[in-house]
């Protein structure tokens, strides 16, 4: 395209050389002339106006000329600003998610088999990585002392004090206990504990036995202690402050207490917590257990029809077809999705913004020109083709306003 527009500016040369020439030969001549005269102005300017763009133009130091050049910066935080705000605005943003309806398509995506196959597919894949890569003793002892060294700094008594503070509060604790209770009450029940119970009475009571009696006290103690518990049991669980519950709160209460205050306690549970630290012996059961767990996985997702990836496919699947049939569940997705997105908007889109500028920053100057200069030199070289047709058209009619005011 360059060569053409070259070839035209000749061509209005020549037109014009030839044309001045002949003018007095014929009025016509001067149109020629006056045409061709325009074209190659017209022609000059643009290439000067192209050329401009990208470089000086004859390599002369012209003001305002290579202008993509110098303002390569200026450019690249020009492009980055109207990008963030024409395509990365919180409004238009939200308004393309709203559209989107993540809740639906997810759904929709999840439920297919192939999906589902190949996102597990691609999460085995991640798992066996992450387990052959961390299978290094580099990395195991790295990971050891930092947990030990986390480990050994923890407060075990009174994390446990707040712990059970927290899951005993509003007496909750009384669950646990009407839990153990009933578990107590069923275990009392069985008849071959009964049986049991019966014959360690009978063994107690020997002086029954020359009478033959000893058996039958046995079971009747031992029917008489069960309905007894049983009794209890019923009592506690009709009446919130019974005096054994609010034992067990006292107890609870002073307990979670000694934890947090009494250095004795604290020490006591220090002293332990330092022994199962530096048991050696831990360490090597817990190794020994991760290697074993470790090249389970690893030995089932190597395998073609592994079951760790055929049970969650079949459970990812089932979570899309439930997902696609319950709209609420849709809903509160696309409406956590637009909470949340602003934020994440806001968040990064100053972090986009440089980033571009910061990349525009770092291009080679002159790679940068010639690369704008493939990308669009074709185009630009058509408005100098144009400048040339359109100068000789103006020059052209000018000429010929010219003579008609003359003959006016």
């Amino acid at each position: 395209m360059r060569w053409i527009a070259l070839a035209l500016l000749a061509g209005a040369a020549l037109l014009y050389i030839v044309a001045s020439l002949l003018h007095n030969h014929h009025p016509a001549w001067g149109y020629v002339a006056a045409f061709s005269e325009a074209a190659m102005v017209g022609a000059i300017a643009d290439w000067f106006a192209v050329v401009a763009l990208f470089r000086h133009p004859l390599g002369l130091p012209i003001p305002h000329t290579a202008i993509i050049p110098s303002n390569k910066n200026r450019i690249g935080a020009n492009l980055a600003t109207f990008i963030c705000a024409n395509f990365l605005s919180t409004e238009q943003v939200l308004a393309k998610l709203q559209r989107f309806d993540a809740g639906a398509r997810l759904a929709h995506w999840l439920a297919m088999p192939r999906h589902a196959e190949q996102f597990c597919a691609h999460l085995g894949a991640a798992l066996s990585y992450a387990l052959t890569a961390f299978d290094d003793e580099r990395v195991r002892r790295f990971i050891r002392n930092g947990v030990l060294a986390q480990l050994a700094e923890i407060d075990v008594a009174r994390f446990a004090g707040q712990l059970l503070d927290v899951l005993t509060s509003g007496r909750r604790h009384q669950g646990v206990l009407d839990a153990m209770l009933r578990k107590f009450a069923s275990v009392l029940n069985d008849e071959t504990l009964q049986a049991r119970m019966a014959e360690v009475v009978a063994s107690e009571v020997k002086y029954l036995r020359v009478v033959g009696l000893d058996h039958v006290a046995g079971r009747y103690a031992t029917a008489k202690m069960i309905a007894g518990v049983i009794n209890l049991i019923g009592e506690m669980a009709e009446d919130p402050n019974h005096p054994l519950r609010l034992q067990f709160d006292e107890f609870v209460v002073e307990f979670i207490r000694r934890l947090k205050e009494d250095p004795e306690l604290r020490a006591r549970v220090e002293v332990i917590k330092g022994d199962l630290l530096t048991q050696p012996a831990l360490a090597t059961y817990l190794q020994d257990l991760w290697t074993e767990l470790a090249g389970w996985v690893q030995a089932d997702l190597a395998s073609a029809d592994s079951m760790l990836r055929q049970r969650a496919a079949v459970a990812v699947q089932r979570v899309g077809e439930k997902l696609q049939s319950d709209t609420e569940m849709q809903g509160w997705i696309n409406e956590q999705l637009m909470l949340n997105a602003p934020r994440f908007i806001e968040r990064y889109r100053e972090d986009i913004r440089l980033y571009i500028i910061a990349r525009v920053g770092d291009w080679n100057t002159q790679e940068m020109t010639d690369e704008l200069e493939r990308n669009i030199g074709r185009d630009l070289q058509f408005i100098r083709v144009n400048g040339t047709l359109v100068g000789g058209m103006v020059g052209l009619l000018i000429h010929a306003a010219t003579r008609f005011a003359q003959a006016a």
